[in-house]
Order: structure tokens, then sequence, then C-alpha cells
């Protein structure tokens, strides 16, 4: 569009001066007149008059005249046009301005007026700028064919060359037949709207009021028009229009163009674009639709800087359901004109999907509790899941729970606290698409995570900068302002998290301490032992763990196992508890060596750190024929407890996909038969790679829950009859059962009588998918329960990111590896204190 001043000459001091040439006796109201205005449409006509700029409830801050060409020609507007506006009672005009632009074929022209006050938007589509200010209530507007005043007879004129088209509103003396209705007062916010661009002749037909006020576009109830203003401009559109109050854009893939402020830049790191907002927006209230939007654009992201003031031009599109702007070179505009300062979203995080998409893309300032959820794409993408608040289900639980780690598998319940989850969920994201597991990218150093500050799920966040609400990758995300990168953190990360490190379990007394812990495939056969191995490899090209290829499937060589090695001995070692129950340690039977060999080196290597301190648990004699690469084990403290008899392994068919469990009868090393206990370890069948249909299908709690019910059901077969071999009562099943607390296989545990202790905690083991949950438990008989004196699950491993992880040593540029116990694994150790010297009755033989 081509923008039109006043003609030089011309000035509003001036203009008062300037008449129609309307005449009446001293003291008397001029009658009214009747002028004719084109009808044959081959002239312009106005189409569309706004009278309430800038008042209370405003849309737009200025007045202003819509003028429409319906011919298929372009008019040329230089010299030949006028636009003036006298009162309703009025015998001149205060004002005739001479108008210069074109306006095309089937097009508008806007040209702007005056001002009530503050209120409203910038206008939009602007042809023109001029000094007029009708009323808001009654008036008249005319257009006429002169560059100059034109003089206008007294009483009724049928007709005049020089008049274009003329609109009388209210009580105005001066009108086409009848005048049009007009708004009732200032505030009353609507514009005088010419339905279909016809022309009769009759402002009262010609012309209704209507709340929707479309500088520069088609008037409500009308249909056809092209673009607005001096050329061929695409339509200018609100952020809101475009964004629309669905999940996509409501118009079609056809350039507009939108003004907004810039809220966020991201010229590196593969976004592409930047964010606008519309000025004034935002605050404490929900929008009815979303007034900030993406602008993807690589050509001009590095034309525009946050607060600039621009108008853009482009396509709008949905990328994945992200509501876009596709803006190519030369779409991007400057504006100086000022502009209303945007303000962060203050409101409450959004529950639902609805909601979100009414703030998509505005800037956030996040209220409220957030604790980090999720870690796990931290390593990959700089991605930290969030959840708002508290769980309304699960007694305040900060993080976001398995739902069948709390309800019943299926139940209504279950449903209800897996929608809780997704309401309360948010990822803060880096600004960037970077993977940073891929080779290109191992040498950048992760954002958000250093070495003296872990991102722990369960961390409060404190929020130091606003955000961006953002779509991308089916997922709702907050976006720094630009890019996150380690060297830029200090001004740019917008949160910090506390560091919720515990440098021990908590106290669980008693005179002896049972724990569990799988101990993540350690395996003393490494790689480098075999034949046919391949691995996963740091950024230097260095083998680090076995990924296929051999039945290793831990470290890839000495160096690595000893790094591997280091972590769980500082983790056991740091335990301190007197039996433990491992699961994930290699059979060295299944590479022609004693079964017992890793085993007795994990040991050695916890004597060598905490001399004389531990033994291990033998294999018995009598071996299954078949067993897994990895299997079941203990260790425990000699000076503590003793094994009563040998250990035995249940060799049932329900375990051929899995691993068998082993039992071990202990006594306290100064006790009597009293003090007895029985252990059974166990690692029932996973839940991945499950067929897709019959009883092992994924049934709500993973594959091969029938399996695992069959493997619950013969664990309690075993432990009955180990209760009279061994002469105790007091039972303790330990271990990774693959299952979360409420489900199926559990539940048989618990029908026998068994509680367990986890639920004692609040606590859990392991996180998957955003959620936590415990597939590892301890499990006490009645009599062992009445021992217990507490329980304790240590977040170790599951609350920890991997990139901590022995199996990720120099997969980034930072190196986040220690010989700690964190991260030593992915389950964290559940540990269990109880008083053996309580007297407890024995057994009832049947």
């Amino acid at each position: 569009m081509r923008s039109s001043l006043l003609k030089a000459g011309t000035a509003l001091a001036a203009a008062a001066t300037l008449a129609l040439g309307f005449t009446a006796p001293a003291g008397a109201l001029a009658p009214a007149v009747t002028v004719s205005a084109n009808v044959s449409g081959t002239d312009l006509i106005i189409n569309e008059a706004y009278l309430s700029g800038g008042s209370a409830g405003a849309a737009f801050k200025n007045k202003f005249i819509e003028l429409y060409n319906p011919t298929s020609q372009a008019i040329t507007l230089d010299g030949n046009y006028s636009i003036a506006y006298r009162s309703a009672t009025g015998t001149s005009n205060p004002g005739n301005f001479q108008l210069t632009g074109t306006v095309p074929a089937k097009g508008y022209f806007v040209i702007k007026g005056g001002t009530n006050g503050t209120n409203g938007a910038d206008l939009p589509n602007v042809g023109a700028t001029t000094g007029i200010n009708p009323s808001g209530t009654n008036g008249t507007l005319v257009l006429t064919r002169s560059a100059s005043a034109i003089s206008l007879p007294t009483g009724s004129i049928t007709n005049n060359a020089q008049v274009v088209d003329l609109l009388g509103y209210g009580t105005s003396n001066t009108f086409e037949t009848v005048a049009a209705q007009s708004p009732s007062s200032t505030t009353d916010v609507k514009s005088v709207n010419r339905t279909n661009f016809v022309d009769t002749d009759h402002n009262a037909n010609d012309f209704v009021l209507s709340p929707t006020i479309t500088p520069g576009t088609a008037n409500a109830g009308t249909t056809g028009g092209e673009t607005p203003g001096g050329d061929t401009e695409a339509p200018l559109k609100t952020i809101a229009e475009i964004q629309g109050t669905g999940t996509t854009t409501p118009l079609p893939a056809s350039d507009v163009r939108t003004r907004g402020i810039v809220t966020a830049v991201y010229p590196t790191g593969g976004f592409n674009g930047y964010y606008l907002q519309t000025p004034g927006t935002g605050g404490d209230s929900l929008p009815a639709a979303s007034e900030g939007i993406f602008i993807y654009s690589s050509a001009t992201v590095d034309e525009v800087q946050i607060g600039d003031y621009v108008e853009v031009t482009g396509e709008p599109a949905e990328y994945f359901n992200l509501t876009q702007l596709k803006v190519s070179a030369g779409g991007v505009k400057q504006l100086t004109e000022p502009a209303e300062a945007i303000k962060p979203l203050t409101i409450a995080w959004p529950t639902t999907d609805a909601e979100r998409e009414r703030v998509e893309g505005m800037v956030f300032d996040p209220q409220g509790e957030y604790t980090v959820a999720d870690n796990y794409s931290l390593n990959q993408y700089a991605e930290i899941g969030l959840a708002f608040g508290t769980s309304d289900l699960v007694d305040g639980a900060t993080t976001l729970v398995q739902p069948t780690d709390v309800e019943a598998p299926g139940s209504a319940a279950a449903a209800d606290l897996a929608v809780e989850n997704y309401q309360r969920s948010v990822t803060l994201d880096d600004g960037a698409t970077t993977n940073f597991l891929s080779n290109a990218n191992k040498s950048i150093a992760l954002p958000y995570l250093t070495e003296e500050a872990p991102i722990r799920v369960g961390a409060p966040v404190q929020f130091a900068t606003d955000v961006i609400l953002d779509y991308r990758n089916s997922t709702w995300k907050f976006q720094p302002l630009t890019q996150l990168t380690a060297s830029n953190a200090a001004s740019v990360q917008p949160a910090t998290f506390t560091n919720t490190r515990t440098a021990a379990p908590d106290e669980v007394g008693g005179n002896v301490k049972i724990a569990s812990f799988n101990v993540l495939n350690y395996f003393t056969t490494t790689g480098d032992q075999l034949t046919g191995c391949t691995y996963y490899r740091d950024r230097a090209g260095n083998p680090i763990t076995v990924s296929g290829g051999c039945l290793a499937r831990g470290a890839a060589n000495a160096e690595n196992l000893q790094r591997q090695q280091d972590k769980i001995v500082a983790a056991i070692n740091g335990l301190d508890a007197d039996v433990v129950s491992l699961e994930e340690i290699e059979n060295s039977a299944a590479f022609g060596k004693d079964r017992d060999e890793a085993l007795a080196t994990l040991v050695a290597a916890l004597n060598a750190d905490r001399p004389g301190t531990w033994d291990y648990v033998r294999s018995p004699e009598a071996l299954p024929a078949s067993e897994d690469v990895i299997r079941t084990a203990f260790i425990f403290k000699p000076s503590v407890v003793k094994t009563v008899d040998e250990s035995v392994i249940l060799d049932d068919p329900a375990f051929s996909n899995a691993r068998q469990p082993l039992a071990q009868a202990f006594q306290k090393v100064d006790g009597n038969s009293k003090t007895r206990f029985l252990a059974v370890v166990n690692h029932f069948k996973s839940k991945g790679s499950a067929p897709s249909t019959g009883e092992n299908a994924d049934n709500g709690q993973g594959g091969w829950s029938a399996a695992r019910v069959a493997q619950a059901e013969a664990l309690v077969k075993f432990a009955d009859s180990l209760k009279l071999e061994r002469n105790t009562d007091k039972v303790f099943l330990t271990g990774d059962f693959n299952s979360y607390t409420q489900e199926d296989p559990m539940q048989v545990l618990y029908e026998a009588g068994y509680i367990n202790q986890n639920a004692k905690t609040g606590d859990y083991t392991y996180l998957f998918d955003g959620l936590v949950g415990s597939l590892d438990h301890i499990l006490a008989s009645p009599a062992a329960n009445q021992l217990v004196t507490g329980v304790d699950i240590w977040n170790i491993n599951a609350d920890e990111p991997i990139a901590l992880e022995y199996s990720r040593y120099n997969y980034n540029a930072t190196n986040f590896y220690a010989p700690t116990p964190y991260r030593a694994s992915d389950h964290d150790p559940v540990i269990v204190g109880f008083e053996v010297a309580k007297d407890s009755p024995k057994p009832v033989r049947p």
C-alpha cells in the first residue's frame, strides 16, 4: 500500500475556512437536504465508517472511513477526490481533505481519522491519514470528486456531479433518503457497515450497525472484495485472527500481513524464526484467542531483535499443529510508530489443550510451583519435563506418578490420574532442535546441566526469566527467549533447580538392614574379550558400552568397567545395608566361567574400598538347565549375619523367559534360630517386546503381565515351601519385579499376605516416560513385617540425569562422569531395617 498523506499546502488551520457551500439564514438551521450518489457501480462508495476510535472498549485507537472500488479497474485518487465531514446540524465542514493513492479493482482504501482517546489497537491497512474527527453518534461524511471545497445549495438536491457518495447517520440533517442508524454512544463500539456494496441512495437501507469492525477487509455479511489500500498488498490480520480459536489457523494458505512486537528470536539452533505478540496484550487473564505467533523465516530472523515493532507478510500454516506465519525475504518491515509494550502472562498453568491454544506463542511469567518431573531427554535434546503444582489424586505429589503405581490397572481412578498427569505437564526446552547425541553435536556443551548443578527429578524449579509457550514435537513447551547455550546461560537460562541430593539413605533402624539393588548390567566379561560385539561410542569414537552382536551387555573394556564398578561400589557401600540382593549382574557361567565370577569380582572391589566388609552367597550345586545371561545374587556382611544352609534357585517353567529367583536363609551371627529370616531375590519378566495379541499383550500394565502373574504365583509357592525347610516365617521378597505397585503380579503377592514396604515411604524407584513409580520392591511376610523398624528408597539413580552414567562417559564436551553413587544405575535401591531379636512364632506345620 502506498502511504497517502495530506497534499502540500493543505493545513488543518486553513481547513476550517473551506466549505461545502451549505448556507442558511442567520440563526436558523439548514433544512435537511438529499443528495444522490453513484448507484450503478461505476465509482467509489463509502463502505464502512468507524466512529468510536480511542474510546473505552474501542477496537482501534483511530476512527476511519473505508472506501470500496466496485469496478474492474483501479481508481487513482490523486487530485481527483476529497473526503469531508460536517456535524449533524452544521452548514459547513471543519475540514476537506484531498486524497492520494490508488484503490485497486474490487479493493478497499482506509482513511485514518482522529481519536477520542488511547484505547484500542493501531489501525491496520491505512491508505491515507487525515485530521477528520467525526462525531461518534450523528453527522455526515461526504466523498467528493474535487480537490477543493464544493458548494451545495440549500434544500433538497437530487443530483450533484461532484458528490461521489454521502453517508448521513444518526440525527444528521444531510443524508441519502433516510439517515443510517448510528452507535448510541462513543462506547457503543460498532461500525456503520454497507452490505454487499449495495448503494440505493438510502442510507438507512444500505448500512447496518455491526460489532465486527473490518478496516481494509470485507464487512460482516459481505462477500467479495480484494486487497486493501493503494496497491495489491496482502490483507492485514491481527495475530488473534491468524491463530483462531482452534488447533489450526482458520485462514487459507494465502499471504496476510500482521503486526506485533518481537518477543523471542532464534537465529541459531534450528528454529529459524521468531515470535511476535500483539502490542499491549498479556497480563493476568486468558485471552479468547492467542495474541502470539511464531514467524518461520530463516530469511528475516537476522533482521529483528527482541522489542522491535514490525509488520510481516507471509502465509499462515501449521507445523505439526504449531500455528505459524511463513515469511520470505523482504517480508518484514520495521514500524516506527509507538506500540504499547506487551505484558507477560501471569495466569496459572492452563490445564487443557483448548486453554493452551488460547495462549500459544505468548510470553509467560510462570506462576506457582513447578517441579522437575523428567530429565531423560536432557542428555539428548536439552529438554526437562516439568510438573505444575501438586497432584489432587496422589497425596499432593509434586512429580507425575505412574497411574498403576497407585491405582488398579484399567480403573477409572487410573484413567483420571493419567489425565491429571497430562494436565500438569509442560516441557522446558532450550530454544533449539539440537540432538546432542549425534556425532556432529557431541562437541557442543549441554545447556542447563553442569557438574555442580544436577537437575534431579523432584527438584523445585525457580524461574528467573520469562518464557514462550511453544508447541513442538506434539508437546507443550516453555522456550527461553533465544537459544540457550552453556556460554550464555547466565543471561538466557530461564530457570534454576534446587539440588535435592542426599549423601546417604535415611536411617531405618533395626539390627539388620536388607536392601535390593539393580546394578544395571554389571558384566566383568567386557566386549573386547568377545568377538562380534558392537558398541556405543563416545565423541572421540572410543567404545564405551556393548550395543549388541555378542552376549555381553555391559562395559566395552576394562577402563569402562572400572568406571561402572567405582560408581556401584560407592552406591552399595553408601547404602550401608547388611544384606543386599542384586539384579542384572553377569551370570558368568554363560561365558564358560564359574557362575559366581562377576559376583566375586564386585565383592572384591567392595572390600577394597572397605576391607573385610562383604561376602557373597555361593551358587547352589543344583542349577537350572537353562539360565539368562544376567542373574540374581546376594551379598552380605559376615560381621552381622551368616548364611543358613545352601542357597536355592527356583527352577520353574514360569521363569523360562525371566531370571530365576534365588533364596537364602540368614541368621544373626550372635543370635539363635529365632533371628533367622529368609530372603528371596527376584527379577521378573520385563514389560517390553511383548506380543501384539494374546494374554501377554499390553493390557495397560506393559507387556507380559500374564507371564509375571504366573511368576508371582510360582514365587509364593516357592517361599511357602522354604518357610518350612528353613524353619522361619520371617520372609522378605526382594528385587526388580518389573511391576508397578498396584499391578496384577503384585496383587498375587499381597493376596498371599506379603506387605509392600515401599508403600511406607511414599517414594519410588524408577522413572519411565516422565512418570515415577516402583518396579523394585521389598515385601515382608506378616511375621517379618512386625519386625520392620524403617524403610527408605535412596534416590541416587532414577532422579539423576542419564548423562552421569558411566555409559555416557565423554559423550559431551562437558564430562559429567564422577566415581560417586549418583546414577550408578537406573533403578533406586530400597533398604529396610528390622529387629530380629524379637520373638516370633514358629510356622505351624500342616
